[in-house]
C-alpha cells in the first residue's frame, strides 16, 4: 500500500494517561468471562462492574471521587447473579441499566450526588429473557426505550416507562449475539452473532434488512456509523484480527478491509460521529488504535496507537459533552486494570486557547427527540444537537418516577406496569419549569407528611398499649 501523507487535522492526535492521583484505585474489577466493556461513563459518573460475593454489583462513582476507593463504598447490588453489561441513559445522567446472569434487566436511579448507601431496589425490573442478559443499549433519540439481548439469542426492546416488552426478536439469530448497535436515529440495529453473521435489522417491522457471513468463528463486533455504513471488527479464517467497512445496501463485498495482527482479544470499537474517528481497544491488549473514516480510498485511515504497559480488562468511553473543550480533548477513555480505573485523554495539539469549532461540531445533547410511544408508532428523529462552545453545563435531571407506590415497595414482575410520570418535552416556557419544581416540592411534602403520620400511628398504638397495661 502506497504511503502518502494525507491532510487531516487528526493526524497528530495523542493519548495521555492521567497522573496516579486522578485514577480510581483499589477497585476489584469483575473477572466474569464476558466480552463487554465492564465500564460506562457519562459527564457525572463512572460506573464499573466489580467482583461481588452472592450476586452481582457495580460501583457508581462521581467523576471527581478519584484516589483510593474504600472497600465499604456503597454499590448497586440488586442482581442475584454477576452483572454482565451496564449502560447510562443518554437522556438522563442519573439513570443506568444493567443486564445480568440472573436473566433480568434492571433500571436504576442514582442520587444526584452519588450513592451514600448501597442501592438494592431498582426503579423497574424487566423480566423476559430465559437466559443470562449480556447486552443492554439505550435508544439514542427516544426517551425510555431500552434494548436488551440475552444468551437465549433473543433481542427485546422495552418501554421502560411502562415496564413492558414491546418488541421481541427471538427467531432471527441461531446462536449467541455478540453485540448490538443502534444507528444514528435509532430506526435500525446491527448485530454480530456467533452464527458468523452480521445483520442489519428493522426492529419495528421485525425484518432483516441485510446480512453478511463473516469468515472467522471468533467473537466480533459491528457498529453503525453516522452515514449509515456498518463497521465491523472480527477475525479471518487464519485467526488474524480484521476490521472492515460495509454498505448495508450491498453487503457482498466490503468497502474496505484491513488485516491487523494475530492477537486473540476481541476488539471493542468506540466511535465518535462528530470527528469520524474509531478507537479500537482490544481486551487484554495494552494499546488503543485509532482510525479516521473518510469518503476517499482507502476509507479507513490509520492515525496512531496509544500504548501503555498494562493490559486493559475493560474500557469506558465518555460522551462528547463530558470533555474539556478548552484543552482540545476529543476523547476520554476509562481504562480498567485489575485493581484500578485509569482515565486516558486524547488531545489534538493546538496552540490557540480559543474554542476550536472544527474539532467540536454540534453534538448529540441530553434531550430526547421522541417519546417512547412515538417511536413504537413508527416515527424517527435525529438526535437534538447542542453546541459545546461554552462547555456543557449539566441540567437538572428529572427523576424516573413510578406512580404505583406498591411497585417501589415490592419487586415488580414482568406483567405489572410501572407507570412513570410522563416527562414533557423541552419547552422554553419558564412557567412550566416552575410548575415542575412546585410539583416536585408538593410530592416531597406529601411523602414527609405520610412518614409523619406513620410515625404518629406507631406512637399512638404504643401509648394505647401502655394505657391498657395501666388500666389492667
Amino acid at each position: 500500500m502506497r504511503r502518502v501523507v494525507r491532510q487531516s487535522k487528526f493526524r497528530h492526535v495523542f493519548g495521555q494517561a492521567v497522573k496516579n492521583d486522578q485514577c480510581y484505585d483499589d477497585i476489584r474489577v469483575s473477572r466474569v468471562t464476558w466480552d463487554s466493556s465492564f465500564c460506562a461513563v457519562n459527564p457525572r459518573f463512572v460506573a464499573i462492574i466489580i467482583e461481588a460475593s452472592g450476586g452481582g454489583a457495580f460501583l457508581v462513582l462521581p467523576l471527581h471521587k478519584t484516589g483510593r476507593i474504600d472497600k465499604s463504598y456503597p454499590t448497586v447490588c440488586g442482581h442475584t447473579g454477576p452483572v454482565l453489561d451496564i449502560d447510562w441513559c443518554p437522556h438522563n445522567d442519573q439513570v443506568i441499566a444493567s443486564g445480568s446472569e440472573d436473566c433480568t434487566v434492571m433500571v436504576w436511579q442514582i442520587p444526584e450526588n452519588g450513592l451514600t448507601l448501597s442501592l438494592t431496589e431498582p426503579v423497574v425490573i424487566l423480566e423476559g429473557h430465559s437466559k443470562r442478559v449480556g447486552i443492554v443499549a439505550w435508544h439514542p433519540t427516544a426517551r425510555n426505550v431500552l434494548l436488551s439481548a440475552g444468551c437465549d439469542n433473543a433481542i427485546i426492546i422495552w418501554n421502560v416507562g411502562t415496564g413492558e416488552a414491546l418488541i421481541n426478536l427471538d427467531d432471527m439469530h441461531s446462536d449467541m449475539i455478540y453485540n448490538v448497535s443502534w444507528n444514528r436515529n435509532g430506526s435500525l440495529i446491527c448485530t454480530a452473532s456467533k452464527d458468523k453473521k452480521v445483520r442489519v435489522i428493522d426492529p419495528r417491522k421485525q425484518e432483516i434488512v441485510a446480512e453478511k457471513a463473516h469468515e472467522g468463528a471468533r467473537p466480533m463486533r459491528a457498529i453503525f456509523l453516522a452515514d449509515g455504513n456498518v463497521f465491523t471488527t472480527g477475525f479471518s479464517r487464519m485467526s488474524e484480527r480484521q476490521l472492515a467497512l460495509w454498505n448495508p445496501k450491498n453487503m457482498q463485498e466490503p468497502i474496505a478491509l484491513h488485516e491487523m495482527d494475530t492477537s486473540n482479544g476481541v476488539l471493542l470499537p468506540f466511535y465518535d460521529p462528530d470527528t469520524s474517528i474509531i478507537y479500537l481497544c482490544g481486551k487484554g491488549d495494552s494499546s488503543i488504535r485509532y482510525f479516521e473514516i473518510t469518503d476517499e480510498s482507502p476509507y479507513v485511515h490509520y492515525l496512531n496507537t496509544f500504548s501503555s504497559k498494562e493490559p486493559q480488562r475493560g474500557m469506558g468511553y465518555m460522551p462528547k459533552r463530558g470533555l474539556d473543550v478548552n484543552k482540545c480533548e476529543i476523547a476520554r477513555f476509562f481504562k480498567l486494570h485489575e485493581r484500578k480505573c485509569e482515565p486516558i485523554i486524547m488531545t489534538v495539539p493546538r496552540k490557540s486557547d480559543l474554542f476550536q469549532d472544527d474539532l467540536y461540531p454540534d453534538t448529540a445533547g441530553p434531550e430526547a427527540a421522541l417519546e417512547a410511544e412515538e417511536w413504537f408508532e413508527g416515527k424517527n428523529a435525529d438526535p437534538i444537537l447542542i453546541s459545546l462552545k461554552h462547555g456543557y453545563i449539566p441540567g437538572k435531571n428529572r427523576d424516573l418516577k413510578v406512580v404505583k407506590k406498591n411497585i417501589l415497595d415490592s419487586k415488580p414482575t414482568a406483567n405489572k406496569k410501572c407507570d412513570l410520570i410522563s416527562i414533557p418535552k423541552k419547552t422554553t416556557d419558564t412557567a412550566s419549569v416552575q410548575n415542575e419544581a412546585k410539583l416536585d416540592e408538593i410530592l416531597k411534602e406529601i411523602k414527609s407528611i405520610k412518614d409523619t403520620i406513620c410515625n404518629q400511628d406507631e406512637r399512638i398504638s404504643k401509648l394505647e398499649q401502655q394505657m391498657a397495661k395501666i388500666a389492667a
